[in-house]
């Protein structure tokens, strides 16, 4: 049986929800020490959302958005995104670069610089490969990401793409919200899983809850 990500139950999400949390918590061991400063997050929250629902929590479709893309290889093949609000991408590439939240300055022409934008291909890794290593070791498959590609653009124009690519597939995506600290700092990077059509089926049965 191919299975799509209608078809996970609760016992499906539970598993899920518990490589969040695994990946989440190495993601801010790994931020913390890439900035030398404590990161905390909260634990994961891990939705089914329709793919048509993604804009309204970045703000709207025309809200602007960064999304970093990559492509999964190997035993599990498909595409992950982790998708901010532009406020959320400046604060967090001004934690990595430790800059205070007070200094950030908000340009509509060019919302984000070089700096930036390096920045946020290195945050994608750190939180991509977080996730991709536990799933790795927990299901004992080679599952490979491709390097980074970032984007930004409207929330309609960044999620047409998958859109189209995945619409045959499933209308839903599986979403683990990250909610990031540093001292009264927050910001929110939603990480999205989008394995292809047969890649479900594998993850599950290397789980044990096929």
């Amino acid at each position: 049986m191919t299975r799509s990500i209608d078809d996970l139950n609760s016992l499906h999400l539970d598993v899920l929800r518990e490589i969040g949390n695994i990946g989440a918590g190495n993601a801010a061991t790994s931020l913390s020490v890439m900035i030398q400063k404590k990161v905390d997050m909260k634990v994961p929250e891990v939705k089914i959302m329709d793919i048509g629902e993604v804009p309204g929590i970045l703000g709207g479709e025309e809200n602007l958005v960064s999304g970093i893309y990559f492509g999964m290889g190997g035993a599990v093949n498909g595409n992950i995104m982790v998708l901010m609000d532009i406020h959320s991408a400046k604060m967090l590439t001004s934690m990595l670069m430790g800059k205070s939240p007070d200094t950030i300055k908000f340009d509509e022409e060019v919302p984000l610089d070089d700096m930036d934008r390096s920045a946020l291909q290195e945050i994608g890794n750190i939180l991509s490969a977080s996730y991709i290593t536990s799933l790795a070791s927990l299901t004992n498959l080679r599952i490979d990401l491709s390097p980074p590609s970032l984007c930004v653009d409207m929330a309609g124009a960044i999620l047409s793409v998958p859109a189209i690519q995945f619409g045959e597939i499933s209308d839903h995506v599986l979403m683990i919200e990250n909610r990031l600290f540093d001292g009264n700092n927050e910001v929110t990077a939603n990480f999205f899983l989008i394995p292809d059509e047969n890649s479900f089926d594998t993850l599950l049965e290397a789980l044990g809850v096929s």
